[in-house]
């Protein structure tokens, strides 16, 4: 691979957020297992080993990152089906189908999607907020307008006072 590609591909990793590096990872284990299926339609049977074995290690990274202490519930049940997809293309591997391909192709790019919807959901949600908090600080309220208001009514609590005393 050129050299210049490859400095390109680390440095995109590198400065990319957790959300992107996520999508990143479901469009790698996806090229995978269409170079996968690709390899076993033309009987190589070596190079269609080596891009299941890609797609497997992405997504055993996948079950590796999962934060289960924030959502230990979407965590297991997210655990489960990846663990799933990992058998699936052990058997493909072995019996040298593509079905089991096809379905965990299916399977990821639906959730890589879902993924992409959340992710713009949050990042919306996240700019409402930002745009809230701006706008509750554009609301500047100047201290010294109220200081002046108390020194005014200080001198109104003064001439009471005189008053009085004249009485």
């Amino acid at each position: 691979m050129n050299q210049y590609v490859k400095q390109y591909q680390k440095s995109s990793i590198e400065t990319a957020s957790r959300e992107q590096i996520l999508i990143m990872l479901y469009d790698g284990a996806i090229q995978f297992l269409n170079k996968a299926k690709a390899a076993m339609k033309n009987k190589e049977i070596e190079n269609a080993h080596n891009n299941l074995i890609g797609a497997q290690n992405i997504i055993q990274e996948f079950i590796n990152s999962l934060d289960r202490e924030v959502a230990p519930q979407l965590a297991e049940n997210l655990t489960s089906l990846y663990e799933y997809f990992i058998r699936r293309l052990i058997y493909a591997n072995i019996k040298k189908k593509i079905e089991p391909i096809d379905e965990v192709l299916s399977y990821l790019k639906s959730l890589k999607a879902t993924w992409e919807k959340a992710i713009v959901l949050a990042q919306k949600e996240a700019q409402e907020q930002d745009s809230s908090i701006d706008k509750y600080e554009s609301v500047n309220i100047s201290d010294d307008k109220y200081e002046n208001d108390d020194d005014e009514e200080d001198e109104e609590d003064d001439d009471y006072e005189e008053d009085d005393e004249e009485e």
